[in-house]
């Protein structure tokens, strides 16, 4: 385990820090009178803040992913001295050292990036169900960098 490498993972910590702060005051403001529904959806056209408001929770959501799933899942196999592997592969040990709780929930936040981008313009009450699931599956993905934050922290102990 060299120091660069633990750096490097301190480092996306805690660029995900900064990230999730911005995504929960979105989310904040997003759900604060609760799930989405279609009729909230339909009535994004006539409102352009709530555009804005869909489409930077949208934006924001899918950067946690890529900054969970593209940076510190490798970085932290990479401190660990395991051989680089496919996202795929990456998910499937994550989920065996416990890391994530389920590579369903991640494969299922990976399949909402096209349908919080697009879906509102051709169906609201999809569009209503694509926003409720990414706001459930926020707190799934948070656990990979919970955990990887633990065993950082209990390294450096």
């Amino acid at each position: 385990m060299t120091e660069p490498d633990l750096k490097r993972v301190i480092q996306t910590l805690e660029l995900l820090d900064r990230e999730i702060k911005g995504l929960q005051r979105t989310r904040q403001r997003l759900f604060s009178r609760g799930p989405i529904d279609a009729a909230w959806v339909a009535g994004i056209s006539s409102e352009p803040d709530r555009e804005d408001l869909v489409e930077s929770f949208a934006a924001k959501f899918n950067r946690l992913q890529d900054t969970l799933g593209d940076k510190l899942l490798p970085r932290f196999f990479q401190w660990q001295k395991e051989k680089a592997l496919p996202f795929m592969d990456n998910l499937k040990r994550a989920e065996r050292l416990g890391l994530i709780r389920s590579m369903e929930s991640w494969l299922q936040a990976c399949n909402l990036r096209n349908k919080l981008v697009h879906e509102y313009v051709t169906d609201p009450g999809k569009f209503a169900q694509a926003l409720n699931l990414a706001n459930a599956l926020i707190d799934e993905l948070l656990k990979a960098k919970t955990s990887v934050q633990e065993i950082v922290e209990s390294h450096k102990s």
